[in-house]
């Protein structure tokens, strides 16, 4: 099965082109370009670079969220166009699974794993993964949530108690100070951030061998926060009716 993964939940984002679990070729995007100028150019690139054509793929993945709505659609919206021309299915994988899973790749021993990503007005996305070494990829121990670091710190250091937690992405990068000030010796950050469109394509090759994977116009992103154009909506609404 070859497979295609794109990542553009945040400024930079990542392309991968995967043979089953191999991956053939990962590519890192400049956080400095907007999605939508280099896309889809950037993926006829990663896929030369693999020897591979678009007719090659038997699968789509596609980093669903959370993140910056822009890139989301970008993203998906690139993938489902991919699909459709082709007649291929789709997969949609968390980025912060994504996040989980590239750093248990690399490091075999941390038990938790917290994702981390910047979610802008000081808030993060973020979810606390267990490893089980029975399973192919990390557990989510504590779900996928946005707000602030504090409030995700508090969820973690009482879930751990005191066991060593692995923090990763650019939300971990930028509140690293107070992680290290709730969490002391017991956190770990990783620098750099992973690109994680691998993982994508891995965690897609999974669970579309679980039946996961759907026709490109069945994918749904994953927000977590609510879009501000529908907070703004229902403020309007509940404006005219105290006023009413």
């Amino acid at each position: 099965m070859v497979i295609l993964a794109l990542d553009t939940t945040g400024a930079a984002g990542s392309i991968a082109v995967l043979r089953d679990a191999q991956v053939l070729v990962e590519q890192s995007q400049p956080a400095g370009i907007p999605h939508g100028k280099r896309l889809p150019g950037a993926i006829v690139e990663a896929l030369e670079a693999a020897g591979v054509a678009l007719a090659d793929i038997d699968l789509y993945a596609v980093a669903s969220g959370p993140g910056a709505f822009t890139g989301l659609r970008i993203g998906i919206a690139t993938i489902q166009g991919f699909a459709f021309a082709h007649g291929r299915p789709v997969v949609g994988v968390s980025a912060l699974d994504a996040l989980a899973d590239a750093v248990c790749r690399d490091d075999d021993q941390t038990r938790y794993v917290g994702a981390w990503m910047d979610a802008a007005r000081r808030e993060v996305f973020s979810a606390l993964y267990e490893r089980d070494p029975q399973q192919p990829a990390p557990r989510a121990f504590d779900p996928p949530a946005v707000g602030a670091p504090e409030e995700a710190l508090a969820r973690c250091r009482d879930l751990v108690r005191g066991e060593a937690v692995m923090f990763v992405g650019d939300g971990a990068l930028r509140y690293a100070a107070q992680i290290r000030n709730v969490m002391g010796g017991a956190a770990a950050i990783v620098e750099p951030t992973p690109p994680i469109a691998g993982a994508l394509g891995r965690l897609g090759r999974a669970r579309a061998a679980a039946g996961d994977a759907g026709p490109p116009h069945a994918l749904r992103p994953l927000y977590v926060r609510r879009p501000d154009a529908e907070i703004a909506r229902e403020r309007r609404v509940g404006e005219i009716a105290d006023r009413g």
